[in-house]
């Protein structure tokens, strides 16, 4: 007979056994249920993967998807990628659902969050609006078409007016004296010719094609707002070759002797600025029959030192220089802001002062021609732009500017 010790002994031995074959029996099982998981996972994500090619094909992105003779595109996946899923799906299906914990059962790199910081984990989903509206920088434009004479002509190159700035004779006489001829005035014509001014830019047809808003609107819109900007420029300095004649850029003249293209200057009483009193001589200095209906014509910048005159008691003089909305006047005629005239400072001629309708004449072909041109570039479409205008002093005597002189 076998004492205890002996017994004890062996059904240690036997459940050593058993507990080694349990072992290798949960093995074998595990690597059966993980070949057949992995088996189950590429039949499933085979339609997806063909799913996925079709999508990407379509939206022309890179992606793993090669092409090899014979078999059409196929999807390469990464194996450590494949690795790494079989392994969760694996551990999900072997593990109790009251014990199933994502956090638990994958480490961090197995966990996938969407975000749109990251286009492939869900940025490319999130699309951007696009405003209706375009956010474009605004210019100031040019106030003299607005204040001067316009001039509109249908046919020809120019435009011409007689003046008449000359004088006849008469003299008084007795009841019996003689009366000898007298003089005669003289008469003249004052030309003012169109000069062209164009653009041409250039744009795909692709561009005018596939763009979300209206390229060629958006185009005409620019070209409309530079060539006024243009035409602004010359009204006030153009020297008149192959643009406008500005303001400026004509003679002085003499009170005594007023001219068509002439314009006399008025000091401003300081060599470096401004005065209340040069801007008083400015309206007193312009003959009568033209100050009704005179407006001034200034840049931001000499506005702005006007702005700051103050009388003897410390008060502003130019009560509505700061008033919102209409048109401000100062001495009791309208301003108007022209930042093409100049700055203030020594020899400047920042302001003027006159009846703009008889002084300046603007002369227009009407409107501006726009011709869209997609033979002579292709694949490029060709914005031929452009416009003739002409302008030039009318009558030098309905007008004074301000020199900064003492």
């Amino acid at each position: 007979m076998r004492n205890r010790h002996g017994l004890e002994t062996k059904a240690a031995d036997e459940n050593e056994d058993l507990q080694d074959a349990l072992s290798d029996l949960e093995e074998r099982v595990e690597a059966k249920t993980e070949k057949k998981v992995s088996k189950l996972i590429a039949d499933a994500l085979k339609p997806l993967d063909e799913s996925l090619i079709n999508i990407e094909k379509k939206m022309n992105r890179p992606s793993g998807v090669v092409p090899i003779e014979g078999k059409g595109d196929v999807l390469v996946i990464d194996p450590a990628v494949a690795a790494i899923e079989s392994k969760s799906i694996g551990a999900f299906l072997r593990s109790p659902m009251k014990q199933f914990d994502t956090a638990a059962l994958l480490s961090k790199d197995e966990q996938k969050a969407m975000s749109v910081g990251s286009d492939p984990d869900g940025g490319y989903l999130v699309f951007p609006v696009l405003s209706s509206r375009v956010n474009k920088r605004l210019f100031a434009q040019s106030a003299m078409r607005r204040i001067a004479d316009v001039q509109t002509i249908t046919s020809g190159d120019a435009w011409e007016e007689p003046i008449d700035f000359d004088d006849v004779g008469a003299t008084w006489v007795s009841e019996n004296e003689a009366r000898p001829e007298t003089s005669t005035a003289q008469v003249g014509v004052i030309r003012i010719d169109l000069h062209e001014l164009y653009a041409m830019p250039k744009v795909s047809q692709k561009m005018l094609d596939t763009a979300s808003w209206d390229v060629a609107g958006w185009l005409e819109g620019k070209l409309g707002d530079k060539f006024g900007r243009s035409e602004g420029v010359s009204f006030i300095t153009g020297d008149g070759i192959k643009k406008p004649r500005g303001l400026l850029t004509y003679p002085a003249g003499t009170p005594s002797a007023p001219s068509p293209l002439k314009i006399v200057r008025i000091a401003s009483g300081s060599a470096t600025g401004l005065t209340p009193d040069g801007l008083k001589n400015m309206v007193w200095a312009l003959p009568a029959p033209y100050r009704a209906g005179a407006r001034w014509l200034m840049s931001t910048n000499a506005a702005a030192q006007i702005d700051l005159f103050k009388d003897s008691n410390g008060q502003f003089i130019w009560r509505d220089g700061l008033t919102s909305g209409g048109i401000p006047t100062l001495l009791g005629y309208p301003v108007e802001i022209d930042d093409n005239m100049p700055n203030v400072g020594a020899g400047a001629e920042p302001v003027a002062f006159g009846n703009w309708k008889i002084a300046y004449t603007i002369v227009d072909r009407p409107g501006y021609k726009l011709l869209q041109d997609p033979y002579t570039s292709k694949p490029h479409v060709l914005f031929y732009t452009y416009k003739r205008v002409g302008g030039g002093l009318r009558n030098g005597d309905a007008v004074r500017i301000q020199t900064i002189s003492a």
